[in-house]
Protein backbone atom coordinates (compact mmCIF):
# COMPACT_ATOMS: atom_id res chain seq x y z
CA UNK A 1 0.00 0.00 0.00
CA UNK A 2 1.33 3.41 -1.07
CA UNK A 3 1.54 6.38 1.58
CA UNK A 4 0.09 8.97 0.63
CA UNK A 5 1.90 12.37 0.79
CA UNK A 6 0.97 15.36 1.64
CA UNK A 7 -1.68 17.55 -0.54
CA UNK A 8 0.23 19.68 -3.54
CA UNK A 9 -1.37 23.08 -2.37
CA UNK A 10 -0.64 25.51 -5.37
CA UNK A 11 0.18 29.33 -4.87
CA UNK A 12 -1.12 31.54 -7.66
CA UNK A 13 0.71 34.59 -7.66
CA UNK A 14 -0.48 37.55 -5.77
CA UNK A 15 -1.75 40.39 -7.31
CA UNK A 16 0.49 43.44 -7.67
CA UNK A 17 0.14 46.78 -6.06
CA UNK A 18 -1.35 48.28 -9.43
CA UNK A 19 -3.62 45.30 -10.30
CA UNK A 20 -4.74 46.01 -6.55
CA UNK A 21 -5.34 50.08 -7.16
CA UNK A 22 -7.12 49.18 -10.29
CA UNK A 23 -9.92 46.67 -8.64
CA UNK A 24 -9.94 49.08 -5.88
CA UNK A 25 -10.71 52.16 -8.46
CA UNK A 26 -13.21 50.22 -10.05
CA UNK A 27 -15.44 49.05 -6.78
CA UNK A 28 -15.20 52.90 -5.84
CA UNK A 29 -16.74 54.01 -9.31
CA UNK A 30 -19.60 51.32 -8.77
CA UNK A 31 -20.06 52.52 -5.28
CA UNK A 32 -20.55 56.13 -6.55
CA UNK A 33 -22.84 55.03 -8.64
CA UNK A 34 -25.17 53.67 -6.92
CA UNK A 35 -25.00 56.83 -4.35
CA UNK A 36 -25.79 59.18 -7.69
CA UNK A 37 -28.65 56.31 -8.50
CA UNK A 38 -30.10 56.85 -5.32
CA UNK A 39 -29.71 60.37 -4.96
CA UNK A 40 -31.21 60.69 -8.46
CA UNK A 41 -33.89 58.43 -8.26
CA UNK A 42 -35.16 60.02 -4.78
CA UNK A 43 -34.78 63.40 -6.13
CA UNK A 44 -36.87 62.41 -8.89
CA UNK A 45 -39.63 60.62 -6.57
CA UNK A 46 -39.62 64.15 -4.62
CA UNK A 47 -39.90 66.24 -7.37
CA UNK A 48 -42.75 64.52 -8.39
CA UNK A 49 -44.87 64.27 -5.68
CA UNK A 50 -44.30 68.03 -5.10
CA UNK A 51 -45.75 68.48 -8.63
CA UNK A 52 -48.62 66.39 -8.35
CA UNK A 53 -49.33 67.96 -5.39
CA UNK A 54 -48.82 71.58 -6.64
CA UNK A 55 -51.08 69.95 -9.35
CA UNK A 56 -53.89 69.09 -7.43
CA UNK A 57 -54.32 71.69 -5.07
CA UNK A 58 -52.96 74.71 -6.88
CA UNK A 59 -53.96 73.61 -10.46
CA UNK A 60 -56.82 70.99 -10.61
CA UNK A 61 -57.76 69.25 -13.70
CA UNK A 62 -61.39 68.71 -13.79
CA UNK A 63 -63.94 66.79 -17.03
CA UNK A 64 -67.13 68.64 -17.18
CA UNK A 65 -70.18 66.19 -16.59
CA UNK A 66 -73.49 67.64 -17.57
CA UNK A 67 -74.41 69.99 -20.45
CA UNK A 68 -75.44 73.38 -17.40
CA UNK A 69 -72.54 75.49 -19.16
CA UNK A 70 -73.45 74.67 -22.60
CA UNK A 71 -71.91 75.85 -25.04
CA UNK A 72 -69.31 77.27 -23.48
CA UNK A 73 -67.95 74.20 -21.59
CA UNK A 74 -69.72 70.83 -23.27
CA UNK A 75 -70.17 67.59 -21.48
CA UNK A 76 -66.60 65.86 -21.62
CA UNK A 77 -64.15 68.79 -21.82
CA UNK A 78 -61.28 68.84 -19.49
CA UNK A 79 -60.41 72.37 -18.12
CA UNK A 80 -57.60 73.10 -15.43
CA UNK A 81 -58.39 75.42 -12.87
CA UNK A 82 -56.50 78.00 -10.58
CA UNK A 83 -56.91 77.88 -6.72
CA UNK A 84 -58.03 81.84 -6.30
CA UNK A 85 -59.61 83.67 -3.87
CA UNK A 86 -61.08 87.06 -6.04
CA UNK A 87 -63.78 85.99 -7.53
CA UNK A 88 -65.95 88.73 -9.57
CA UNK A 89 -68.72 88.04 -12.09
CA UNK A 90 -67.97 86.15 -15.07
CA UNK A 91 -65.71 83.91 -13.98
CA UNK A 92 -66.41 80.51 -14.63
CA UNK A 93 -66.12 78.33 -11.27
CA UNK A 94 -66.07 74.47 -9.88
CA UNK A 95 -67.18 74.19 -6.61
CA UNK A 96 -68.39 71.23 -4.00
CA UNK A 97 -72.25 71.01 -3.25
CA UNK A 98 -73.58 67.77 -1.80
CA UNK A 99 -70.08 66.03 -2.67
CA UNK A 100 -70.88 66.39 -6.08
CA UNK A 101 -68.04 69.05 -8.33
CA UNK A 102 -70.51 71.33 -9.91
CA UNK A 103 -69.07 74.51 -12.67
CA UNK A 104 -71.03 77.27 -13.02
CA UNK A 105 -70.87 81.20 -14.25
CA UNK A 106 -70.31 83.94 -11.06
CA UNK A 107 -73.28 86.36 -12.16
CA UNK A 108 -72.78 88.65 -8.28
CA UNK A 109 -70.61 88.31 -5.78
CA UNK A 110 -71.56 88.94 -1.20
CA UNK A 111 -73.71 92.32 -0.83
CA UNK A 112 -74.96 92.19 -4.40
CA UNK A 113 -78.17 92.56 -5.73
CA UNK A 114 -80.13 90.11 -8.21
CA UNK A 115 -82.86 90.41 -10.27
CA UNK A 116 -84.00 88.26 -13.08
CA UNK A 117 -86.83 89.43 -15.55
CA UNK A 118 -89.59 87.58 -17.28
CA UNK A 119 -87.54 86.96 -20.27
CA UNK A 120 -84.23 85.83 -18.22
CA UNK A 121 -82.45 89.28 -18.49
CA UNK A 122 -80.06 89.02 -15.11
CA UNK A 123 -79.95 92.45 -13.52
CA UNK A 124 -77.56 93.07 -10.90
CA UNK A 125 -77.48 96.32 -8.64
CA UNK A 126 -80.25 97.71 -10.85
CA UNK A 127 -78.34 97.40 -14.30
CA UNK A 128 -78.76 94.88 -17.00
CA UNK A 129 -75.97 92.28 -17.48
CA UNK A 130 -74.42 92.04 -20.80
CA UNK A 131 -73.97 88.14 -21.76
CA UNK A 132 -72.63 87.49 -24.72
CA UNK A 133 -71.23 84.12 -23.82
CA UNK A 134 -74.91 83.28 -23.89
CA UNK A 135 -76.98 81.71 -26.83
CA UNK A 136 -80.36 82.10 -25.13
CA UNK A 137 -81.80 83.57 -22.52
CA UNK A 138 -84.15 81.70 -19.84
CA UNK A 139 -85.80 82.04 -16.75
CA UNK A 140 -85.40 78.04 -16.38
CA UNK A 141 -86.07 76.61 -12.92
CA UNK A 142 -86.35 79.61 -10.95
CA UNK A 143 -88.14 79.14 -7.35
CA UNK A 144 -86.69 82.02 -5.04
CA UNK A 145 -88.30 85.68 -4.16
CA UNK A 146 -86.03 88.31 -6.35
CA UNK A 147 -84.37 91.06 -5.75
CA UNK A 148 -81.96 88.72 -3.71
CA UNK A 149 -79.00 89.83 -1.87
CA UNK A 150 -76.38 87.82 -2.16
CA UNK A 151 -74.83 87.02 1.31
CA UNK A 152 -71.04 87.81 2.65
CA UNK A 153 -68.53 85.29 1.62
CA UNK A 154 -71.08 83.95 -0.55
CA UNK A 155 -71.28 84.05 -5.12
CA UNK A 156 -74.25 83.77 -7.44
CA UNK A 157 -73.69 81.38 -9.63
CA UNK A 158 -75.80 80.55 -12.92
CA UNK A 159 -75.14 77.93 -15.64
CA UNK A 160 -74.62 79.27 -19.35
CA UNK A 161 -77.48 76.36 -20.42
CA UNK A 162 -80.38 78.85 -18.77
CA UNK A 163 -83.16 76.86 -19.77
CA UNK A 164 -81.67 73.18 -17.66
CA UNK A 165 -79.16 74.65 -14.89
CA UNK A 166 -80.16 74.22 -11.72
CA UNK A 167 -78.19 77.07 -10.19
CA UNK A 168 -78.71 80.07 -7.64
CA UNK A 169 -81.73 80.49 -9.01
CA UNK A 170 -82.81 77.64 -7.64
CA UNK A 171 -83.65 77.02 -3.77
CA UNK A 172 -82.17 73.90 -4.37
CA UNK A 173 -78.73 75.17 -4.59
CA UNK A 174 -78.94 78.94 -3.38
CA UNK A 175 -75.87 80.57 -3.32
CA UNK A 176 -72.44 79.35 -3.01
CA UNK A 177 -69.85 79.67 -0.01
CA UNK A 178 -66.75 80.50 -1.41
CA UNK A 179 -65.27 78.32 1.15
CA UNK A 180 -66.52 75.32 -1.19
CA UNK A 181 -65.26 77.09 -4.24
CA UNK A 182 -62.18 74.59 -5.52
CA UNK A 183 -60.90 77.26 -8.06
CA UNK A 184 -61.99 79.25 -11.35
CA UNK A 185 -61.58 77.19 -14.99
CA UNK A 186 -58.66 79.06 -16.95
CA UNK A 187 -57.76 76.65 -19.56
CA UNK A 188 -59.25 74.06 -21.56
CA UNK A 189 -57.27 71.06 -22.58
CA UNK A 190 -59.47 69.03 -24.26
CA UNK A 191 -60.90 68.56 -26.72
CA UNK A 192 -58.00 69.86 -29.51
CA UNK A 193 -60.25 71.83 -31.13
CA UNK A 194 -61.37 74.11 -27.85
CA UNK A 195 -57.45 74.38 -26.77
CA UNK A 196 -57.15 77.75 -25.22
CA UNK A 197 -58.49 79.96 -22.44
CA UNK A 198 -61.79 80.25 -21.15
Amino acid sequence: MKKKGPAKVEIQDLPTVSQVEIELKKENRKREFRQVLRTTVFTLVVVTAAAVIAAVLMFPVLQIKGDSMAETLENGDVVIATSFQDYRPGDIVAFYHNNTLLVKRVIAVSGDSVSLEEDGTVVVNGVKLSEPYLTQKALGECNIDFPCKVPNEELFVIGDNRETSIDSRNTALGTVEKDLVVGKLFFRVWPLKGLGTI
